[in-house]
């Protein structure tokens, strides 16, 4: 990220951390370093508040004043005062906060370590949910067969992820039940 910092000392880099909150990295600290950054993050998910419109940003002064300057004027999405309140409620209480992170955190290790077993493989996600490829199933009828099961999952036909499934990470007993039916469907094929 420093390098593309560096390579434009001219331009506002944005850096979104959406899902931060789900691992140990942060580039927090690039605002104090560089005039020019700006972090974003959003309530939608480690926060549980999607469809809110939730969230915030931190950089320098000068780069937030200008983004207050003009929010007004194209934010599509202005917040009410119930969502106010309801996102400084989220702020305050911390402890729900690290106590569902964490059991999200949780819940998709083992869920990673399951799909392994199964023969999916994927990058090391550090988010809420796990982008997966098997080796022997299509994703096409991986996706179907869990919909008829009502079971969803995304699926996207773009060529180049066509064969992978976007899985998020649900309670322990909605996961237990998604690789109960993953491992039928995949011992079946």
């Amino acid at each position: 990220m420093r390098k593309v910092i560096e390579a434009n000392p001219d331009v506002v880099v944005i850096i979104d951390e959406a899902y931060a909150d789900f691992n140990e990295y942060t580039a927090l600290p690039l605002v104090d370093e560089y005039e020019n950054v700006v972090v974003v993050q959003t309530f939608s998910k480690s926060r549980s508040m999607a469809g809110m419109r939730i969230g915030y940003a931190l950089g320098n002064e000068k780069l937030i004043k200008a983004m207050n300057d003009v929010r007004y004027s194209f934010n599509s999405y202005p917040m009410t005062r119930i969502s106010v309140a309801l996102g400084a409620a989220a702020l305050e209480d911390e402890e729900y906060f690290r106590e569902t992170t964490a059991r999200i955190i949780e819940t998709r290790e083992r869920t990673k370590r399951e799909l392994t077993r199964l023969g999916f493989s994927f990058g090391d996600s550090m988010t809420n949910f796990i982008f997966a490829t098997h080796g022997r199933v299509p994703a096409t009828l991986i996706f179907e067969q869990l919909r008829e099961r009502h079971i969803f999952v995304r699926h996207f036909s773009n060529p180049r992820i066509e064969n992978y499934l976007r899985i998020s990470i649900g309670t322990d007993r909605e996961m237990e039940i998604f690789l109960g039916a993953l491992e039928e469907i995949i011992g079946s094929y």
